[in-house]
Order: C-alpha cells, then sequence, then structure tokens
C-alpha cells in the first residue's frame, strides 16, 4: 500500500509537469522540492517567478487539505503574494510550509523556498478558503 506522500506525489497535474516532489507532509508542516531546470526557468535562464508561486500554493493547499475532514470538506486557494529576493539558474529549491491560521471556513500558510544553502529565494503567504465537499 502506498503511503500518503507516494499517492501525493503521483498527480499528473502540473506538479507532475514541473518535477514537484512531496518531502514531508503533516497538518503543522509541509516540504517540497522543485528543479530548477528547463520546465521551471523563464526565457532569462532563471527560476520563474510563477514556478515558486505554484510550489508555494501546492504546499499550502496540500498543507491545508491534511487540517481538514477529507470526507466533508476540500480546500481551494484564495488568495497567495510572493517575494521573489533572490534569484536561481539550476539545482534544487525547497519549499516549506507552515500554517499561520487555521479557521473553520480560510487558513493561511506562510512559505519559505529555499535553495541548497538554505539561501531565501522566495518568501510567500497564500490563504486557502475551505469549501463543502
Amino acid at each position: 500500500m502506498k503511503s500518503k506522500i507516494e499517492q501525493l506525489n503521483e498527480t499528473g497535474t502540473i506538479v507532475d509537469a514541473l518535477g514537484i516532489q512531496m518531502v514531508e507532509a503533516s497538518p503543522d508542516k509541509m516540504v517540497m522540492t522543485m528543479p530548477v531546470n528547463g520546465n521551471t526557468r523563464q526565457p532569462f535562464g532563471l527560476l520563474h517567478g510563477g514556478a515558486s508561486v505554484v510550489l508555494a500554493e501546492t504546499i499550502a493547499s496540500y498543507g491545508a487539505w491534511l487540517n481538514v475532514d477529507q470526507k466533508k470538506e476540500a480546500v481551494v486557494g484564495l488568495e497567495i503574494n510572493a517575494n521573489h529576493v533572490r534569484s536561481k539558474q539550476d539545482g534544487m529549491v525547497t519549499g516549506i510550509g507552515v500554517p499561520l491560521f487555521r479557521g473553520r471556513k480560510t487558513m493561511v500558510w506562510e512559505i519559505k523556498i529555499v535553495d541548497e544553502a538554505e539561501k531565501l529565494i522566495c518568501i510567500s503567504r497564500c490563504t486557502v478558503a475551505v469549501i463543502p465537499q
């Protein structure tokens, strides 16, 4: 039987297209990695800000999903912001997300995206709505 992480890593979505992989999954902390390669770079050879935002929202959405009654509720991104503070040309980035607020109707997650040396690449905050299934 596959673990929750293995199941969530096999989505057939943009997550797969960008090579995002889940490393750690709990209601209190989500960790995912993403390669910096041709699929995630912008035309000038740097990590695309949009790819970083996809990573951040994926972390927040999966984390929020682990905090709801999955038989009765779903989660969807409501708002996201991101500050891209350092560029990256290749290698791997890691996103670490933690919940700042867990309410009945919304959750707010903070996501830090770092490089292999743990230097901050992007900081993001994502608000997720909790909706009936």
